[in-house]
């Protein structure tokens, strides 16, 4: 009798590869996939560690140009955060993990996936809300949520138990004082020696940025150029290096950003589960880019535009944040967003510096910036006189509560 395919979401480390062995004792052909999003991982070791373990077959995907131009752009249009702080790092590069794992699940002919994500996360959430909004008919199995799963597994030393008892190899080290997850856009801390959100954090937690006390003692100034919203180049003015493919441009701002202490954010965030959950990320490229384009739009963005836009941006968001990318919702704030960009054009200047990104000017030929006109020294064409009768209009609903009171 033939095996029934499944394909797993696959990380190597510990969870995933006792999940892995675990599904294939259950009868299924597993099938690993293995996203590779900018993770600082050794993709061969993964794909050997993972045929080791029982998978029939191994699929590692390069998904990080698609996750710049698909998923970091658009966020970037709408100055994507979460809670005033959190720049969606984890959440952004999920929906195309999910797309792609539904892709391969089609080509191998099956319905059947999987994934590692905790039952009281925000990955759970955003994994099978892209299932099914990529195959509706696809039958999910989340261990975390399963209870026979449950009754085996309580916590890590049982993982480790069945890991050894199946000759699963893992690392001395495999437990860590917290839980990482790192792509081109962050990386995130949590869990562990980070679940008292009265403690600061220790300098150990972070991995891809310096502190600013060992950041250097001088600026680095980049001039970022964009085209209706979206980077097209960045030129570092301190050695004249230029920019200009999507994801190396990423990559170069990960290396400048760490270098000059930039993206480091410790916040307590609120999961759609209802939890509230301590999380200590890093997101150096990103930082700069959301700050040069918020400078660039100051000259180019229709006031009402721009208003406009900052009060549907939490709300989009919240979207990404719950695992709502690609919903009939999100596609139409999503239109609206890339609408508003059309002549966020131009040239964005920053100089970073221990920790900070400094505007140092803009340019672009669709400003709506008149010099004269905001001048303090000339009238500009400006007719001051012309208030009296604006003030007075307005002013007629307040004169009218202040009566009633």
């Amino acid at each position: 009798m033939q095996k029934e395919k499944i394909i797993l979401a696959y990380s190597g480390g510990l969870d995933t590869s006792v999940i892995l062995k675990w599904l294939a004792n259950k009868g299924f052909d597993v099938i690993a996939y293995v996203a590779n999003v900018g993770q600082n991982e050794d993709f061969d070791a993964i794909r050997e560690k993972a045929l080791a373990t029982g998978a029939s077959k191994v699929y590692i995907e390069d998904l990080r140009e698609k996750l710049v131009t698909d998923y970091i752009w658009p966020a970037l249009q709408a100055n994507t955060v979460y809670e005033g702080t959190y720049m969606l790092g984890t959440s952004l590069a999920r929906p195309i993990i999910a797309k792609r794992q539904i892709e391969i699940a089609r080509k191998e002919g099956t319905v059947y996936v999987a994934h590692g994500a905790t039952g009281k996360g925000n990955d759970q959430v955003r994994f099978e809300f892209g299932y099914y909004m990529h195959m509706p008919e696809a039958r999910i199995i989340s261990p975390w949520k399963d209870p026979e799963w449950l009754a085996q597994f309580e916590g890590r030393s049982d993982m480790i138990a069945y890991a050894q008892a199946h000759g699963i190899p893992i690392k001395a080290s495999t437990k860590k004082p917290y839980s990482e997850d790192e792509n081109l856009i962050h990386i995130s801390h949590e869990a562990g020696i980070l679940e008292n959100p009265a403690k600061r954090a220790d300098g150990d937690v972070f991995s891809i940025t310096r502190s600013p006390q060992e950041a250097a003692d001088e600026e680095t100034l980049l001039s970022i150029d964009f085209v209706d919203g979206i980077p097209t180049k960045v030129t570092n003015e301190s050695d004249d290096t230029v920019v200009t493919d999507p994801l190396a441009m990423i990559l170069f701002l990960n290396k400048i950003g760490h270098d000059n202490a930039i993206g480091r954010v410790d916040m307590v965030e609120n999961r759609y589960v209802g939890i509230k959950s301590r999380g200590v990320y890093e997101t150096p490229g990103c930082e700069i880019l959301w700050k040069a384009h918020r400078s660039l739009e100051g000259i180019t963005m229709d006031k009402e535009v721009m208003h406009l836009r900052d009060t549907l941006m939490p709300g989009y968001a919240t979207l990404i944040y719950n695992g709502y990318w690609g919903s009939p919702e999100f596609e139409m704030l999503r239109a609206a967003f890339t609408q508003s960009q059309k002549q966020v054009t131009g040239t964005s200047r920053v100089a970073l510096y221990k920790g900070n990104v400094i505007f140092a000017g803009v340019e672009s030929p669709h400003s709506l910036y008149d010099e004269a006109l905001g001048s303090m020294d000339k009238a500009g064409g400006y007719q001051p006189a012309d208030c009296k009768g604006f003030i007075n209009i307005n002013a007629i609903r307040l004169i009218a509560s202040a009566k009633r009171r």
